[in-house]
Formats: C-alpha cells, sequence, structure tokens
C-alpha cells in the first residue's frame, strides 16, 4: 500500500487496463513513483495481447481484475477515482461513457481529478470512431514522411514515434501538468492526449529546418537524410555503422579517422550535389572492415560514429552497462527508468499478477465493510 519514494510519491493513478501507449503512461508515473492502480478486465486464454508477467508497462503496479458490466464494478472504480489524481483510459471515444465512467461522472466524483484520454486520432474529428494503429497514425500524421531514404518504402521503428513518443509520452506530460495544477489551485480536467497530435508535435524541429530550406519534402536532399556524412552503413561483417558528423569539425575528424582527407567525393560536404557519390564512396569504404574494427577506430572520437546495435547487444555497450541502462527482472529483459535524479534511484518493480492486490484495492475504495466473501458475490472480480 505504500507508494515508492521517488518525485511523483503520493500521486495517485487509476489506469484502465488497455494496450500501447495508455500501460506505457501509466509505467513511466509508476517508475518515477506514483501509485498506480491498474484496473484490468479478463481475457480469453491464448489472447496475443496478453503478455502475462512479460508486460514490462506494467512494472511497479497493482492490479485488480474487474468485470466493468457489474454495476458494483463501476461503483468500485468510482471509490477508488474519489481519492485519486488522475486517470488513464485508452478506449474509443464514448466508450467509458457507455460503462458509467466518463469524465463528467468521475469529476463530479473527484473534481480535482485529471481525465487522461489517450487515442490514436483524439475525441474529436471524422475519424475519431476509426480503429488504427502507430503506424496508420504517424503516417498521416506526417512524422513518418523522413524515415527512409528517397525511393525507399517509409519504415519507422515500431511504435516509438507513434505510440511512445508521440502518445505516452504526451499523455503522462500532461497528466502530470494537470496535476500540479490542480494541487496548485485549479480544479480537474480532461486531458486528450492523441497521437496524430503528439506525432506532429514531435516534428517541430525538423519542422524548424524544413522552414530554413534545410529539409525539402523531398526525401533525400535535406540535411538529416541525404548527406554522406548522416547516415548508417553496412560493414564487412554484415553489421550496421552510423556516422552523424553535421558540424564541421566533426566532419573533419570523421574524415581524418577513415583517411579519407583529401578525397575528392567528400570535398563539399555541405553540397547536396555531391552526397549521392559521396554516399557511394563512404558505402564502400565502410564495407571495408568489421563494424569492431571501425568501433577502434572511432573509438573515443569526436567524428560521431556509433555501432547500430540490438537492444541484448546494447546492455553489453560499455556506455549502456556503466549507467545501468538495461536491466534483467524475473528474466525479462528491460530497460530501467529514466530520467535520473540526483535524489531519487528507482528500482526495477516487478510485474503484478493479473488481479493480484483486489483485496487491498477493494478495501481502498471504500469496500472495507465487507468482507472477500461478499465482495466475491457480487460478481465484479471474474472466477
Amino acid at each position: 500500500m505504500n507508494a515508492p519514494r521517488g518525485p511523483l510519491a503520493g500521486v495517485r493513478v487509476v489506469e484502465m487496463a488497455g494496450i500501447g501507449p495508455g500501460p506505457f503512461a501509466g509505467m513511466l508515473l509508476a517508475d518515477l513513483g506514483a501509485e498506480v492502480i491498474l484496473i484490468e478486465r479478463p481475457v480469453k486464454p491464448g489472447d496475443p495481447l496478453d503478455l502475462g508477467p512479460n508486460n514490462i508497462c506494467n512494472r511497479g503496479k497493482r492490479s485488480i481484475c474487474l468485470d466493468l458490466k457489474n454495476p458494483n464494478a463501476v461503483d468500485l472504480v468510482l471509490g477508488l477515482v474519489s481519492s485519486a489524481d488522475a486517470l488513464i483510459e485508452g478506449m474509443r471515444p464514448g466508450v467509458m461513457e457507455r460503462l458509467g465512467l466518463g469524465p463528467d461522472v468521475c469529476l463530479t466524483r473527484q473534481p480535482k481529478l485529471v481525465y487522461g484520454r489517450m487515442t490514436g486520432w483524439g475525441q474529436a474529428g471524422p475519424l475519431a470512431q476509426t480503429a488504427g494503429h502507430d503506424i496508420n497514425y504517424i503516417a498521416r500524421s506526417g512524422a513518418m514522411w523522413f524515415s527512409s531514404q528517397a525511393n525507399q518504402a517509409p519504415l519507422p521503428p515500431p511504435t516509438l514515434v507513434g505510440d511512445v513518443g508521440g502518445g505516452a509520452l504526451y499523455l503522462a506530460l500532461g497528466l502530470v501538468a494537470g496535476v500540479l495544477h490542480a494541487r496548485a489551485g485549479g480544479a480537474g480536467q480532461v486531458v486528450d492526449a492523441a497521437i496524430v497530435d503528439g506525432s506532429a508535435h514531435l516534428m517541430n524541429l525538423v519542422l524548424s529546418l524544413h522552414a530554413a530550406g534545410r529539409m525539402p519534402v523531398q526525401r533525400g536532399g535535406g540535411l538529416l537524410d541525404g548527406p554522406w556524412w548522416y547516415g548508417t552503413y553496412r560493414c564487412a561483417d554484415g553489421r550496421w555503422l552510423s556516422i552523424g558528423a553535421l558540424e564541421a569539425q566533426f566532419n573533419a575528424e570523421l574524415l581524418q579517422r577513415l583517411g579519407a582527407v583529401g578525397d575528392p567525393a567528400f570535398a563539399r560536404p555541405y553540397d547536396p550535389l555531391g552526397w549521392p557519390l559521396g554516399r557511394e564512396r563512404m558505402a564502400t569504404i565502410i564495407a571495408g572492415r568489421s563494424c569492431d574494427e571501425w568501433c577502434r577506430v572511432f573509438d573515443g572520437s569526436d567524428a560521431c560514429v556509433a555501432p547500430v546495435l540490438d537492444p541484448r547487444e546494447a546492455a553489453q555497450d560499455p556506455q549502456l552497462r556503466a549507467r545501468g541502462t538495461y536491466v534483467e527482472r524475473d528474466g525479462v529483459h528491460q530497460a530501467a527508468p529514466a530520467p535520473r535524479f540526483s535524489g531519487f534511484a528507482p528500482e526495477v518493480a516487478a510485474v503484478p499478477r493479473r488481479g493480484a492486490d483486489w483485496q487491498a484495492i477493494v478495501e481502498q475504495a471504500g469496500f472495507a465493510a465487507r468482507s472477500a466473501e461478499e465482495i466475491l458475490a457480487l460478481g465484479v472480480i471474474p472466477s
């Protein structure tokens, strides 16, 4: 029952179980010390989206499984809402209202509540009731556009730009901002976090380059998707090396370490007309040695070169290992909480069993006077 120590200690969040960005936002808040009560639903055996103890996004939360079609279960959730700071839900617009748990009902019960709504398209608009996934949201928002070279299929990293970057992180920030506002004397409110909005907002740095004429709409001609000094190259062993030597001094060190000072293919690093030839020449050079050999060549340099690692390899990288960026808990490989705080060293919490904390949560919801048998008899806890 004790909230973990951390910058969000004392913040209580009710999370309606879902997939993708909502659970990730809840994990982030739990990592930072918030008490997160997870309202799970019954699942059918073999459900591919039921990750069980492997669901890292549920770490640090307390779990109760409820049949939300039962009015008593709705009363129980409202009992939890009455002492909560925030609520997270990721259902289609209107579903929570039909359950009797919409924002009007919840804010009447708890006027300081910050009601977080996580969707792909948002609460309004012609697509609000339409299904979609990460790849669809960032395709339509423009955030996928620069995720390939010219004449190649756009392919962003799964979930990172949409579900997590444009969704979960914006929802978590909105909830924290709303809680700060409420604790400063303001009223509770609804946070409408749409992945299309967040992923479009993430584009503002690239759009700054576009406005300055340095990132044209045509892929392969901009400062971050065209030059030979900004991209990935295959090494002799089939592994990949990333190069990002954007500034002139880093570019000079790159060429010096490559042994390519004076190579005519690299003579005009900021002239787009020379980039195609430069990319061909760079590909030929990098293909001449293994990835480990190139890492030794660039070790400790400012040439802005790094190997492309898979998550298991990354855990053994000296930099990430020194920081403890990846950890293992209960046999599950996962990233440690972030960001870091000078006054708080979080532990990597366990993933709760589905419904494991139901008795304590029921008591917290104001049903303490009833016995466990009486609660089970109400039918709110699925058998």
